[in-house]
């Protein structure tokens, strides 16, 4: 939370409470093993530097993956599974697990499901 500002602070907090703004536990994969969703922040405003991460246990250590890196300081969360569109009404993914949604307040917002083969990328804000 200390790496928000006020404002984006107070967002973060109306919708999901007191729960972290750069790690999420999610089921992104679908088959229970530990996952997380995390943002990994470098640099100080205002040329912070943002990548977010997923991190599943394996077998023998941790699979992890960088889905995207942005500017400034932006969060995380999930969602339920569902249907989503994106921005435009044009594209339209549906969610058979448990989806993250990574967002730099008052600028854009991905959403990212993994279809049992890949990982789908929706622009649900800008």
């Amino acid at each position: 939370m200390a790496d928000l500002d006020e404002y984006n602070r107070k967002l973060f907090q109306k919708d999901h409470g007191s729960r972290c703004p750069g790690l999420v536990r999610v089921n992104f994969y679908g088959d229970g093993k530990p996952t997380w969703a995390l943002v990994l922040i470098t640099g100080k405003n205002p040329k912070r530097k943002a990548e977010l991460v997923v991190a599943r246990q394996v077998a023998f250590g941790w699979e992890i993956r960088s889905l995207e890196t942005a500017d400034g300081t932006p969060v995380v969360w999930r969602e339920g599974p569902g249907k989503y569109a994106d921005l435009n009404g044009k594209k339209t993914t549906r969610a058979t697990r448990p989806v993250i949604v990574f967002v730099g307040y008052g600028s854009w917002g991905i959403l990212y499901a993994w279809t049992g083969k890949e990982v789908e990328k929706v622009q649900i804000s800008d």
